[in-house]
């Protein structure tokens, strides 16, 4: 599932909150699955006639098109896995990551459905997203489409100055290095939010690719990056 380099879609929204940039990146996947249904259905058709597995693909593709992605917060995902009764192979915990085999099982099993993961905890995500008013959680949101997981990952960001500041101090991290992004808040700002989307695991996700190095030509995998 993963490459030393890819491609990145990273959307940067202004006078956007969490919400906005919920709904900008599932309606961008939607499209993206849409156009590959009406323009490519020859060639995803192909590709299903060579693998047995991929059997009813084109039907997962098109229930994220038509159904509403849910919407539920990092909590409620969580208690939802415990109370679930499943083993899996890594532990659930309030604070701990969400891993793939947690989100295919929201997705796939449990609520069968895509799904908005939102509000995780401040220790999972990156310093400069949104801090919530309980201070244990910030304006994140993942989202899950069943068959992958996670599909794309964004935020709010933190637009007030102060906080940020005090953000990147708890964390330890070198202020001098980040003065141009302080500076970014410190003379005035507005609410804004982004996500960001893989290339390659979108193209993935919608051939129904096994690797991500069948949907790249050149791929730059872990020891295989020569020059």
């Amino acid at each position: 599932r993963h490459l030393s380099e890819f491609w990145m879609i990273e959307p940067e929204v202004a006078y956007a909150d969490l919400a906005a940039v919920a709904k900008l990146g599932t309606d961008y996947v939607k499209h993206l699955i849409k156009a590959a249904l009406e323009q490519n259905r020859d060639d995803l058709e192909f590709l299903i006639s060579r693998d047995e597995g991929m059997k009813g693909h084109l039907e997962i593709l098109q229930g994220v098109v038509e159904k509403d992605f849910l919407k539920i917060t990092y909590t409620e995902a969580i208690s939802i896995l415990e109370k679930s009764g499943k083993k899996f192979e890594y532990p659930v915990a309030w604070g701990k990551e969400l891993q793939t085999e947690h989100e295919r099982y929201l997705t796939e099993e449990h609520f069968k459905s895509p799904l908005i993961v939102t509000n995780y905890p401040k220790e999972c995500k990156a310093f400069y997203m949104k801090l919530d008013a309980d201070g244990k959680t910030v304006s994140a949101m993942d989202a899950l489409v069943p068959g992958i997981g996670e599909i794309i990952g964004g935020s709010q960001r933190e637009d007030n100055y102060e906080r940020l500041l005090k953000r990147v101090e708890e964390l330890g991290m070198d202020k001098s290095a980040l003065w141009w992004y302080l500076d970014l808040r410190k003379f005035g700002s507005v609410p804004h939010g982004g996500f960001g989307l893989g290339l390659e695991r979108i193209l993935m996700y919608i051939t129904g690719a096994k690797n991500i190095r069948d949907v790249i030509p050149f791929p730059r995998t872990p020891r295989s990056a020569d020059f």
